[in-house]
């Protein structure tokens, strides 16, 4: 017996549904990646610091970008006043 198709719904109707107390378990895989939204921001660094930053970006094969991400994580990972050191 073939399966028959699950009609399509709105968020708006599960929205519904939920504001009605429903059960819409159903309408979610839990298979989702959540997305936070970027923003930019400009830093002005000294020639010797890019320099620094570049050499470091090359010898790892990542981006300027992902260098100073990583050091600014790993820089407020370890301040007595990281979220992360409480947990």
């Amino acid at each position: 017996m073939p399966k028959t198709p699950k009609p399509n719904i709105t968020a708006d109707q599960i929205a519904e549904m939920a504001t009605r107390g429903e059960d819409v378990s159903r309408h979610f895989t839990n298979k989702f990646k959540v997305v936070r939204p970027i923003q930019r921001v400009n830093v002005d660094l000294t020639q010797g610091m890019l320099r620094e930053l570049d050499s470091r970006a090359a010898r790892l094969n990542i981006s300027r970008q992902a260098v100073i991400k990583t050091l600014l994580e790993q820089a407020m990972a370890a301040s007595p006043h990281s979220r992360k050191s409480r947990i």
